[in-house]
C-alpha cells in the first residue's frame, strides 16, 4: 500500500490547524478516555487471544493504565499548553521572553506486539495531548489487538488526525521511507538499527524504546521473602514477555538455594501445582518465539518449572541455574518466563557481572542497606531502577519512562509524553519604547561597557 496519500491528508489537516485549540485536544482524549472504558470486556477478550492475559493483568498493565495515563493528560492538560515564562538577561533589557510548546507536526508509533494496546495507545496520548497527528503500526504478531485497535480509532477518530496501518515488517519499511516529523520505535535493539538508519536519511528525530539484560541483585541482608515474592511476580507477568522484567538474577551464594526455594513456592501459590491450567499466567506469543526460548533451556540445569508445550505456547514459569559464562541466557535478553540464577560472593563482584551488559532499561535491587542501594544505583547505569520492588517505576506518570544507550533514547509518560511531541520554541518579546544604542554601530567606546554587562 502506498501511505504518502494518507501522510500528506494528515499534513493538510495538521497546517489547518486543526489540531491546535485545547478544545480540540481535550475532547479527543476524552473520546479515547471513553473507548478504554466502553469496550474493556473487547479488549480483554483481544489480549487474551493474542497472549493468554487474564482480566486482571490485562487492566492493570494495559486498560487501567491508558485510563490512568489519559486522565492524567487531561487533568494538566491546560498547564502543559501554557507559555512558560522565563528571565531574560540584563543584555535584553527590556525584553521579555518565553518558551511555546508547538507540536511537531505528522509522528509515526511504531509498537510492538507484548502490550499491544498500551504501547501503541500509551506514546499517541502524549502526541495527542501536544497537538499532533499520528499514524500508528501495531504489530502483526498481536493481530486480535491490532484489528480492535484499527476498528476502535478508525470509526471514532478523524483519519486525518490518526489512522492505523496493519501489516508485517515490510508496512513499516514503506512508513519509514517517508518523511515524519518525528518517529517512536518500541522494540528490539537489531529492528532499531534499521529505523535509525532510515530515519536517518530524512533527518527524522527519533525516539527509541528498546530492553536489555536487566539485573535483579539481591543483598545478603535483604528480606529474601519479600524479595522471592516481588521477583516471582515482576518476572513471570505476561510469562516474562516485558521489557522491564528482571533477566537475571544475582544473589549471594549463600542464599542461593534460600531464594530458588522460596521462588518455587510462590511460583505454586501465584499459579497453582500446574501453571498451565492458571488462568493468571499467559502464553508465549508465536511458535518462532516459543523455539527460541526453549533453545535457551539447553544452556544450564532446570530447578524450577521447564515444562513445556508447542502446541499451547506454554512454557511454565522456570528457574535456570548453572548456565555457563558467556552462554546465550547469560549474554541475549530473554524476553520469556526463564529467569537464570547467578550467584556471587560479595558485592562488587555483582556489580562486575551487571556492567557486562550495559545501560540495561531496568535496574533492580533489593537491599536494607541505604549504602548499598546507593552504590548499586551509583555503579550500574539504567534506562530506570526500582529499590526492594519491581516495575513499579513504569506505573508513575510523573516519571520518565526511557532507556540510555543500547536500552532506548529519549523517554515518554505523563507530561514527559507532551514534551517529546512538542517542540520547544524560544520567544523573545522586544521593546517597542525603548532601544538601547550600545548594540549599533559604530562600536568605538562601546566595548568596555559590553564586557561589564556580560560578566
Amino acid at each position: 500500500m502506498d501511505w504518502a496519500p494518507l501522510l500528506e491528508a494528515q499534513r493538510r489537516y495538521f497546517e489547518r490547524g486543526e489540531t491546535l485549540p485545547y478544545e480540540f485536544r481535550r475532547g479527543q482524549l476524552e473520546k479515547l478516555a471513553r473507548l478504554l472504558r466502553e469496550n474493556e470486556s473487547r479488549i480483554d477478550e483481544a489480549l487474551a487471544a493474542d497472549l493468554g492475559k487474564s482480566p486482571f493483568e490485562a487492566y492493570a498493565s494495559e486498560i487501567g493504565f491508558l485510563r490512568s495515563e489519559v486522565g492524567f493528560a487531561l487533568k494538566h492538560l491546560t498547564s502543559w499548553m501554557r507559555p512558560e515564562r522565563v528571565p531574560s538577561p540584563v543584555t535584553l533589557f527590556p525584553a521579555k521572553s518565553r518558551i511555546e510548546r508547538e507540536p511537531r507536526g505528522v509522528v509515526l508509533i511504531i509498537s510492538p506486539w507484548n502490550f499491544p494496546l498500551q504501547l501503541a495507545l500509551g506514546p499517541w496520548i502524549g502526541a495527542l495531548a501536544a497537538g499532533n497527528c499520528a499514524i500508528l503500526k501495531p504489530s502483526e504478531l498481536a493481530p486480535h489487538a491490532s484489528s480492535l485497535l484499527t476498528e476502535l480509532l478508525g470509526q471514532n477518530f478523524p483519519r486525518e488526525l490518526v489512522a492505523v496501518a496493519t501489516g508485517g515488517a515490510e508496512t513499516s519499511r514503506a512508513l519509514l521511507r517517508l518523511r515524519f516529523d518525528h518517529v517512536l520505535f518500541t522494540g528490539g535493539v537489531t529492528v532499531a538499527r534499521e529505523v535509525a538508519a532510515a530515519a536517518a536519511k530524512n533527518l527524522t528525530p527519533l525516539t527509541l524504546e528498546l530492553g536489555g539484560k536487566n539485573p535483579v541483585i539481591v543483598d545478603e541482608d535483604s528480606d529474601l521473602a519479600l524479595a522471592a515474592r516481588r521477583i516471582t511476580w515482576g518476572k513471570f507477568m505476561n510469562a516474562g514477555q516485558t521489557c522491564i522484567a528482571p533477566d537475571y538474577l544475582l544473589v549471594p551464594e549463600r542464599r542461593k538455594d534460600e531464594i530458588v526455594s522460596a521462588i518455587s513456592a510462590n511460583v505454586v501459590r501465584f499459579f497453582g501445582e500446574d501453571p498451565r491450567r492458571s488462568k493468571d499466567y499467559g502464553r508465549i506469543v508465536s511458535p518462532r518465539h516459543f523455539d527460541r526460548l526453549t533453545a535457551y533451556l539447553e544452556h544450564g540445569r532446570i530447578t524450577v518449572g521447564g515444562e513445556r508445550d508447542r502446541d499451547e505456547l506454554y512454557i511454565a514459569p522456570t528457574v535456570l541455574e548453572d548456565a555457563p559464562p558467556g552462554s546465550p541466557p547469560l549474554e541475549e535478553e530473554i524476553f520469556g518466563p526463564i529467569l537464570p540464577v547467578v550467584p556471587y560472593r560479595d558485592l562488587g563482584e555483582a556489580i562486575e557481572i551487571a556492567k557486562r551488559h550495559p545501560d540495561p532499561l531496568a535496574l533492580y535491587v533489593f537491599s536494607n542497606r541505604a549504602e548499598v542501594q546507593s552504590r548499586v544505583l551509583r555503579a550500574v547505569p539504567s534506562g530506570g531502577a526500582a529499590v526492594n520492588d519491581l516495575v513499579i517505576q513504569f506505573m508513575n506518570p510523573r516519571l520518565p519512562f526511557g532507556g540510555r544507550g543500547t536500552s532506548g533514547m529519549g523517554e515518554y509518560h505523563g507530561r514527559f509524553g507532551f514534551e517529546l511531541f512538542s517542540h520547544k520554541r524560544a520567544v523573545v518579546q522586544g521593546s517597542r519604547f525603548l532601544d538601547i544604542p550600545i548594540r549599533y554601530p559604530p562600536y568605538r567606546g562601546k566595548l568596555r561597557w559590553l564586557k561589564k554587562l556580560l560578566r
